[in-house]
């Protein structure tokens, strides 16, 4: 599918959420930093112990992952991609002083990384057709599994949350039918976690 005008309206949208919060979980439209930590911690076990490698972080926002990610691999390689200007500017001016990491603006990596991660780019769709989101989410995860040697993880807000907190902007995605796609089309070696407390799941792609 073309992901352009798509991606156009997401990079603007984040554009004005980091304008009017700045570089904050809410300026990437969470609700705090002890959520943000614990999704990432989620995202982080597809690394392998021996944090050697390259990581994608995609739709890297001001490059929060970092600060979780950086104590426990002090060695991985770290490349951050966002279609928001302000963003990558954002999280250059953050993290500039670490050698192991870049930034840059794109969708998809120009070579191959060991490990790519996504956190939050498929919650909100705004005025996009469950239909044309659900299409964008399967083509993005399609882009990360074939970038990756190792493995690949993302994060959805889940089907199963309360129907009375729901939001129409957002998009719900089924954990059953997400870990059915990626077991039959990237690897047998798939993990659905849904019990870290968080109107939300991840699924973890591991790569023998």
């Amino acid at each position: 599918m073309n992901q352009a005008p798509l991606l156009d309206e997401v990079a603007g949208y984040y554009a004005d959420r980091l304008a009017q919060h700045g570089s904050t979980p809410q300026g990437v439209d969470w609700n705090g930093e002890e959520g943000q930590r614990l999704r990432f911690a989620q995202l982080l076990q597809v690394v392998a112990p021996d944090g050697e490698g390259e990581l994608l972080d995609l739709g890297c926002g001001y490059g929060a992952l970092l600060d979780t990610l950086r104590p426990r691999f002090q060695k991985l390689r770290y490349l951050g991609l966002d279609v928001s200007p302000p963003m990558v500017a954002a999280a250059r001016e953050r993290h500039g002083a670490d050698p192991l990491a870049r930034f840059e603006l794109g969708a998809r990596p120009a070579q191959p990384v060991d490990y790519a991660v996504a956190s939050g780019i498929f919650n909100v769709r705004l005025s996009r057709s469950e239909d044309e989101w659900r299409a964008y989410v399967l083509d993005t995860l399609d882009t990360m599994h074939a970038s990756t040697r190792r493995g690949f993880a993302f994060n959805c807000l889940t089907s199963y949350s309360d129907a009375d907190r729901m939001r129409a902007d957002l998009h719900y995605a089924d954990p059953c039918a997400l870990f059915h796609h990626c077991k039959t089309r990237y690897s047998r070696q798939v993990a659905l976690l849904h019990d870290y407390g968080l109107y939300e799941f991840t699924v973890i792609v591991r790569k023998p």
